[in-house]
């Protein structure tokens, strides 16, 4: 069965739903069998409040930018159709979830909380788990796992959400193995191109002696069963 999979990030007016604050932008990257789809929602919201002059200075969208942008009410059932039943994959998801409930929230017929439809993976927690005691915001993580993101001078959801698919794809494997069965093109119901690091260098870890050595035990265990090593040939 395919999984289907969002990575969905948010922007802001402030830090606290409860102190009235909206959601602005909000960017999400489609991923099935760990494959880009291009099947991406992106949106900007008029949040009818002023941004704060913190968060501006985030993301640097301002209320003049978003004047003739709709209101969450106008996109909010095209974006619960689009979430429902996926797994959303977001970087300190209480924070973005808190949001898009509280929008949820107010609208004349109220939706039901994001967990009632969606599950949720939090990849701060899980980065959190895997380098205990480290840097492990969207940009330390970035560094760690050699993703080139040069071009983020400001956070913006959209592009935050396409650097954190890169992120959780390398944070949990990297590169989908192949399916040698179904290796030709659209075989599994679906042309996109396979997800993998888009950009930086993969870290190439050499053997160490104690390795090597254990290599090479192994190869002359081979040999003495009456094997063939293509490695000493």
């Amino acid at each position: 069965m395919a999984k289907r999979q969002i990575i969905l990030d948010t922007e802001t007016t402030g830090i606290n739903p409860r102190d009235g604050h909206r959601i602005i932008e909000i960017g999400c990257v489609e991923l099935i069998n760990r494959r880009f789809t291009g099947n991406n929602f992106h949106v900007y919201i008029n949040p009818q409040r002023i941004i704060d002059a913190e968060a501006v200075a985030v993301h640097g969208i301002t209320n003049e930018r978003l004047k003739d942008e709709p209101v969450f009410r106008q996109i909010a059932q095209n974006f619960y159709n689009y979430i429902q039943g996926a797994e959303l994959v977001i970087h300190n998801a209480a924070f973005d979830v808190g949001f898009i409930n509280h929008e949820f929230s107010l609208l004349p017929s109220p939706l039901p909380p994001v967990a009632d439809y969606c599950t949720i993976l939090d990849t701060l927690a899980m980065a959190r788990e895997m380098h205990p005691g480290q840097k492990n915001n969207l940009d330390a993580l970035c560094r760690r796992y050699d993703i080139n993101n040069s071009h983020r001078t400001l956070h913006g959801a959209l592009l935050d959400a396409e650097i954190l698919a890169d992120v959780y794809l390398l944070m949990t494997g990297g590169q989908v193995s192949l399916n040698l069965a179904n290796e030709q093109d659209g075989a599994d119901g679906n042309n996109g191109p396979i997800a993998i690091q888009r950009s930086g260098r993969l870290k190439v870890l050499r053997a160490g002696e104690a390795e090597l050595a254990a290599h090479e035990e192994r190869l002359d265990l081979v040999q003495k069963k009456g094997g063939s090593c293509l490695w000493r040939n």
